[in-house]
């Protein structure tokens, strides 16, 4: 089936075409009928398998099959004085999502003469209560500030006709369930209601049953499994350890994007700072930080300024990055639910994509739960003491980014071997079994004389190992004599 073969609006296929778009994925091949034919909606769809394409355009081909108002007729006086009502509502956990599915909405509606606003808060009302004068067709909003402005009398939902409830299980993870109930009861009960979710927990099974009529379910997945494009790997490592496993896996595999979660607000911002010691471009989003900032982060991110991003798992929902390769546990999340929504980051569109996780002590049961879910055959156990020996084999065979092999000089494999807490002996081989066989630098990192405390050193300490004369270090890389014989 292609999009051309759905009954979509010409001016619809034009935006589909501008887009790329031309095969539907499962969720829209099922979804789009049905919604076109006023069905209500259950879908069971994890993030990247284009579930906002699935009801974003049947919404924009309703809509605009039955306009309220021509903006052109200026003559029509059912309409003069009024601004335009509010037919299609979609409720988002997270503003960052809101507002890809309001950047979706005005990519796809284009040609249709549709407009959208989004709104959430963080920020101040008054450039969203304006738009809300102006009037629009479709409402993006997160619950929390919808509620805020239906409190103020600001926003009325008594003209909407289809409402979408977005990413629901994340909705209750958030505790936003009572507030999406007041929402619903303020919706006309003529309606049409679509529920999205990766999983369906007990309470949103009932707010399914609660807000939705004689719904369809669509599954384009075993609910709660794991998307397959996805190859998935797991570490045991030490906690104290993380930091330098996730360097050497950087420095040893095509890792040109990576999305790393962290458990805690505060774990994120050591990990970036971390990582931008060690001079890997790092970015971090969490609850604490400005929308500003997070907007600022996420686009730094996207455009490749920035090698990697760190997030908490509510500050993430929501982020939509294009062929991101590498999603890192840094931590496991408390809920093995969590770690669906996680890896779903990466493999979208059928491209492949790794999950690497990294399991210390304290997080066996979380990690034995995880299991459960996505199939204990489907994490592959990988060794600490050999990522740091040897370049891990990418599935599928060539490695996607050849420019991004490196060969490490023995200084730096030896390095990571000590901090990972392998032996003298095991670090030795490879490196020369005799004594006479040893560089002196190795010697003295074995020795753990002098250990680089920043890039430059770290830089200088490489440069070193391999020859390179003492004017030209100190001159590249700024270091004093004092901490060059100490390398």
């Amino acid at each position: 089936m292609n999009f051309t073969d759905l009954p979509l609006s010409e001016g619809l296929q034009k935006a589909l075409k501008a887009e790329g778009y031309t095969v539907p994925t499962p969720i829209q091949a099922e979804a789009i009928p049905s919604i076109l034919q006023g069905s209500d909606i259950i879908g069971c769809a994890q993030t990247g398998t284009g579930k906002t394409a699935a009801f974003a355009l049947p919404i924009l081909e309703l809509l605009a099959s039955e306009p309220i108002i021509d903006k052109e007729d200026k003559n029509d006086r059912r309409h003069k004085g009024r601004k335009k009502p509010i037919r299609a509502l979609i409720l988002s956990p997270t503003r960052e999502l809101a507002q890809q599915i309001g950047d979706s909405f005005t990519a796809y509606g284009r040609y249709t003469g549709m407009n959208n606003t989004v709104i959430y808060g963080g920020v101040a009302q008054s450039k969203q209560q304006q738009a809300l004068r102006n009037g629009v067709d479709i409402l993006v909003a997160t619950p929390g500030r919808l509620l805020d402005l239906m409190n103020q009398r600001i926003v009325s939902l008594a003209s909407v006709s289809i409402v979408v409830l977005d990413e629901a299980d994340h909705m209750l993870d958030m505790g936003f369930i009572h507030d999406i109930r007041s929402i619903i009861d303020a919706l006309p009960a003529k309606r049409q209601s679509l529920l999205f979710s990766a999983t369906m927990p007990p309470e949103i099974e009932r707010l399914a049953k609660d807000m939705l009529n004689d719904a369809k379910r669509i599954a384009v997945d075993p609910i709660s499994s794991s998307a397959k494009p996805v190859e998935q790997l797991v570490y045991f490592v030490d906690r104290k350890k993380k930091i330098d496993l996730l360097l050497r896996l950087m420095d040893t595999l095509p890792m040109t994007a990576v999305l790393v979660f962290s458990r805690t607000k505060h774990g994120a911002d050591r990990i970036a700072k971390d990582l931008n010691k060690e001079g890997v471009p790092s970015e971090v989003i969490h609850g604490d930080k400005t929308q500003s900032s997070r907007l600022r982060a996420l686009n730094r991110f996207k455009e490749k300024r920035s090698r990697v991003l760190v997030a908490t798992d509510i500050a993430a929902r929501g982020i939509d990055v294009e062929q991101l390769p590498y999603v890192v546990n840094y931590d496991l999340p408390d809920a093995a639910e969590t770690y669906v929504h996680r890896i779903g980051r990466t493999g979208r569109a059928g491209l492949t994509g790794v999950a690497i996780s990294f399991c210390s002590n304290d997080q066996q049961d979380v990690f034995r739960q995880i299991k459960k879910i996505v199939g204990k055959d489907t994490i592959k156990s990988m060794s600490v003491e050999e990522a740091f020996k040897n370049t891990p084999q990418f599935q599928g065979g060539e490695h996607p980014y050849p420019s991004q092999k490196k060969e490490r000089p023995p200084i730096e494999d030896a390095r990571g071997l000590s901090k990972a807490g392998s032996s003298v002996q095991s670090i030795l081989k490879g490196q020369g079994s005799k004594k006479h066989e040893r560089s002196p630098d190795i010697e003295r990192l074995l020795e753990n004389e002098y250990e680089p405390r920043n890039v430059q050193e770290a830089i200088a300490a490489r440069l070193k190992a391999e020859g390179v004369s003492k004017d030209i270090i100190l001159r590249t890389t700024g270091i004093n004599k004092e901490i060059f014989h100490k390398l």
